[in-house]
């Protein structure tokens, strides 16, 4: 039987919803920046990198270990 690890899962999630939320900002502040193509791919790039983290989080603490 597996047990599932609740800490990491909750974890990757408020990161997902984190990365969500900065990528809205910067959209939000792309307006007002000299090169609003850099400053979105620059955020776009790092906010999927977190997603992609917390997606193996989630995916690590729903598999669990061993008991």
């Amino acid at each position: 039987m597996r047990r599932r690890n609740w800490r990491v899962v909750s974890a990757g999630v408020l990161l997902m919803i984190l990365a969500g939320t900065f990528f809205f900002i910067m959209t939000a502040n792309a307006g007002i920046s000299t090169d609003p193509q850099e400053l979105m791919r620059l955020s776009g790039r790092y906010a999927g990198i977190v997603i992609g983290v917390s997606v193996a989080m989630i995916v690590y603490g729903l598999i669990g270990k061993k008991t």
